[in-house]
């Protein structure tokens, strides 16, 4: 556990460093936060700090981490996912324009080797993505699975926009990245699950090292925080938990169990603005998190209960194998629609 620690160590003190360093250095560089422009009646703090999660991750990850095509892949299309996102941050980006970054910054991770192949079904034979192949290289050598890139592309974009989209409450991203990272890493080293134990050292030091910078950062990012992260680190994480859920064989069930909450909000308020007439990429303030608070829930309480839900499914998913990951995410399923039905329903009464 040695060659964990110190990793998951260095780049805790790095981005607390930095961290640290910002508060100091971004009022002077004039890098912060608008409150008057959402209604907000505090003074502005420091704003960009996905700048620090971005800079803190790639240091580290480039010092204890092999450099292979995968880790390329990912900091390739980490850097493309930072690099919109700070523009949107500090310009304002139409957002098919982030969608289209999105994309490709997934498609680098497709050319780079990391994706699924195939979805293991616990009812039968495993879904085989292979089926369909294009041609890269005119000798036939290289090729990209197509259903296995499409899928990874839509998983990518999907968790990069639930991060992203979960950012309306003070440590609520930073607090799931450390419960969702945390959790991957414990699988990876869990004994007796993976064919190639040593194929996973890669993806517990890269999910260490972000849990690491994550919980570095929460430390200032929770309620009320001292900086805030923007879209330039909200999607940077989401990113890199949807990376880290390909890699390696693939954990994107035990992902799933660990962020099912975001990801089914997300879905719920894609389709009510779908249903609404609305642009499904036009944010409102409609989420679980603001529900949580309309119902008479405190920030910090509103958080707890999500932390908890993370927790709970992420636990059960270090422990749950096949056809028991699928009841847990029927649970999941279940405990979102009453929780979730309830809160719109306190929500509307109260304001009736």
């Amino acid at each position: 556990m040695l060659k964990y620690l110190i990793p998951a160590v260095f780049a805790f003190v790095l981005t607390f460093s930095l961290s640290m360093g910002a508060l100091f250095l971004f009022p002077r560089w004039k890098l912060m936060d608008k409150p008057a422009r959402y209604g907000l009646k505090r003074k502005p703090i420091p704003y960009f700090g996905g700048i620090v999660i971005f800079c803190a991750f790639v240091v580290s990850a480039l010092i204890f981490v092999k450099m292979d095509l995968h880790l390329a892949g990912l900091l390739g299309g980490g850097f493309l996912i930072a690099g919109v996102s700070f523009l949107d941050d500090k310009f304002g980006l139409s957002p098919w324009i982030r969608l289209s970054v999105q994309i490709l910054a997934a498609f680098v991770l497709v050319i780079a080797g990391v994706g699924i192949h195939t979805i293991s079904n616990p009812l039968g034979p495993s879904i085989n993505l292979d089926s369909i192949k294009w041609v890269i290289s005119a000798d036939g050598l290289y090729s990209i699975s197509v259903l296995a890139a499409l899928f990874t592309i839509v998983w990518v974009v999907t968790i990069v926009n639930t991060m992203n989209w979960i950012d309306g409450l003070n440590g609520l991203p930073s607090g799931v990245t450390v419960i969702a990272s945390l959790t991957l890493f414990l699988l990876s080293i869990r004994p007796g699950i993976h064919y190639d134990i040593s194929a996973q050292v890669p993806v517990a030091m890269i999910s260490i090292i972000l849990f690491g910078v994550a919980l570095a950062f929460w430390l200032f990012d929770f309620h009320p925080a001292k900086i805030l992260m923007g879209d330039t680190g909200s999607m940077f994480l989401g990113f890199l938990l949807a990376a880290l859920a390909i890699f390696s064989g693939g954990k994107v069930a035990t992902a799933f169990l660990v962020l099912g909450f975001p990801i089914l909000d997300a879905i719920w308020v894609i389709f009510r603005r779908l249903f609404s007439g609305k642009s499904p990429l036009k944010g409102d303030l409609k989420h679980f998190h603001h529900r949580l608070i309309e119902v008479g829930l405190s920030e910090r309480r509103a958080l707890y209960l999500i932390y908890g839900l993370c927790a709970l499914f992420g636990g059960i998913a270090v422990f749950l194998e096949g056809i028991q990951k699928v009841y847990a995410i029927g649970t999941m399923f279940a405990l979102m629609f009453i929780l979730g039905g309830l809160a719109v329903y306190f929500s509307k009464r109260k304001h009736a």
